[in-house]
């Protein structure tokens, strides 16, 4: 019977060292956003915020002067970003090689036989990303303001950016089950959650719709959401709650979690991000689909899009919330100073 109660307190003993594991230890910062009494506090870890903080680390820029022959002048087949120095343009392109093909080099994008040639797909999909680029930071200022973004932002080093989505493979739960909608299977996507873990496609693409379940009165009279539509909508928010390493109450109040007017601020400027990523995603990544060879694409044959941990990972402003933008001026369009604001707010 000793030996017997022995075995049983080492079992519990590491069962409760497992069910520990998935806490954090003390000490953790908090720090009261919003009224007392309505649970708005942020809650950080100085030791995950250091290892965040070495994630996103800005790399040094390349500036360059924009006097001297324009590189459309000088150079064949230059499609893009013709209107800059040749200087400028050497610059740019130094850096976003070290942005997204560090190891491959040049030959990443370019025939290097033939520096004008457009045989390579990638080529193709770097013009149209700059392009991206420019319309983020000419027009989403709501979102990006002043600070904007570069290739830099998403990609950190990689060809793909690691945190993009494809659309899903229908998983079926059995004859009788139907479509499993992803739940039940654990995802990074949505915090490790039961809940859908690939929402995106019902909020970030042109054919999405607005993230709206909740009810205006305590009865269900006219309310049509159905509990698959919340449990996107609540994926969704896991999603971007765990993508930017903030508590819902950053942009919710808890006392009445669908009012805008009790809402913070961040809650506009997040609406705004869904705005952009719908844009970018229909417009300039998906637009690419049939340029991409068949091994880029998902397994329902779509292009690798963007989400908010594509340029957020893990904090509430990509790189620190510093802007790479005093080197590379051009990548702001010429008819639009990055302080304009187009777009405005809506509920």
């Amino acid at each position: 019977m000793k030996n017997l109660r022995h075995k049983l307190t080492v079992v519990l003993g590491i069962l409760g060292i497992l069910m520990l594991t998935a806490c954090e230890r003390p000490p953790v910062d908090s720090k009261q956003t919003g009224f007392r009494g309505t649970g708005m506090d942020q809650i950080n870890n100085p030791r995950t915020d250091a290892q965040l903080a070495k994630i996103n680390e800005m790399p040094a820029g390349v500036p360059a002067s924009a006097d001297g022959p324009k590189a459309g002048a000088v150079y064949k087949n230059v499609k893009v970003l013709n209107n800059l120095s040749t200087a400028q343009f050497g610059a740019f392109m130094v850096s976003m090689t070290s942005w997204v093909a560090p190891k491959e080099g040049c030959a990443y994008c370019h025939n290097v036989q033939n520096f004008a040639d457009d045989s390579l797909y990638t080529k193709t999909v770097a013009r149209k990303m700059i392009l991206m680029n420019q319309e983020i930071n000419g027009t989403w200022n709501n979102h990006v303001k002043t600070t904007g973004v570069t290739c830099y932002t998403c990609h950190r080093g990689n060809n793909i950016p690691q945190n993009v989505w494809f659309n899903p493979e229908e998983k079926r739960g059995g004859n009788m089950l139907g479509n499993a909608n992803g739940q039940n299977d654990p995802s990074s996507n949505v915090g490790y959650t039961s809940l859908p873990n690939q929402p995106f496609g019902s909020y970030l693409t042109s054919k999405s719709g607005a993230a709206r379940v909740i009810g205006d009165t305590a009865l269900p009279t006219g309310n049509k959401a159905t509990l698959q539509s919340t449990e996107n909508v609540y994926g969704f928010m896991t999603h971007m709650s765990t993508s930017l390493n903030v508590n819902c109450t950053y942009c919710h109040n808890s006392n009445n979690f669908s009012s805008w007017e009790q809402s913070t601020p961040q809650r506009v400027q997040a609406w705004h991000g869904i705005q952009m990523l719908k844009d970018v995603n229909t417009n300039f990544i998906s637009s690419l689909t049939d340029v991409f060879p068949a091994n880029r694409l998902g397994p329902t044959g779509d292009v690798a899009k963007a989400n908010c941990a594509t340029c957020h990972q893990g904090v509430n402003k990509p790189l620190l919330g510093k802007s790479m933008l005093q080197d590379y001026p051009y990548l702001v369009p010429a008819k639009t100073k990055p302080s304009d604001s187009i777009h405005s707010a809506k509920n």
